[in-house]
């Protein structure tokens, strides 16, 4: 019986003694989330907002460690959609907050490909970037982390970018302060059960 991929990364992880990293990108736009929600009857929630292209991106890994199994969550914020360049920045801030080893699961986006990144592949032979099945975004649990963010914005209507990243940061650091929650965005996703 062949090996799934993410088994056979976990396994190699472990033999290598080193950090795996989920990672993932999102945007997030001024334009309100607009979610069902409870109100008294008759009273329908109304969200006034001026319609602006503003946006950020962020990108973001939840780190296993190689021996207790901690995790960890990090991330990186832009005023801009994400490059090359951009996800590289993202590598360089792992890679100085984790010792060893470093793998990083990535889906199979043209920024996560290219001279930038093969580039600090060579400077960084610690760092190895492996790759998630073609449209499998159920098996990375940064896709749950990013629920959980949005889940804490939604409804929310910030009138500029900066209180939009304010909201942004405060929503990505209550998970980032909860290992019950990091671990369930391993838990849902279709992981094999031995990285809970």
């Amino acid at each position: 019986m062949e090996t799934p991929p993410v088994a056979a990364n976990k396994n190699k992880a472990a033999r290598l003694g080193a950090h795996i990293v989920f990672a993932d990108e999102s945007g997030f736009l001024l334009i309100p989330n607009v979610v069902k929600t409870w109100a008294p009857v008759g009273q329908t929630p109304i969200h006034r907002h001026v319609y602006r292209r503003d946006e950020l991106s962020v990108l973001s890994g939840i780190s296993v460690s190689p021996k207790r199994q901690r995790l960890n969550l990090y991330y990186y914020l832009f005023y801009d959609n994400i490059g090359q360049e951009e996800v590289c920045l993202f590598l360089r801030h792992l890679l100085r907050h984790l010792h060893g080893p470093v793998i990083v699961l990535l889906d199979n986006s043209s920024t996560h490909k290219g001279e930038p990144l093969q580039a600090l592949l060579r400077r960084n032979p610690r760092l190895q970037i492996e790759n998630f099945p073609f449209y499998a975004p159920e098996l990375n649990p940064d896709e749950g982390f990013w629920s959980q963010a949005k889940r804490k914005l939604s409804n929310s209507c910030p009138t500029d970018i900066d209180e939009l990243m304010e909201d942004l940061i405060r929503s990505i650091n209550g998970v980032r302060r909860s290992q019950k929650k990091q671990r369930g965005c391993i838990e849902q996703s279709e992981l094999p059960s031995f990285l809970c």
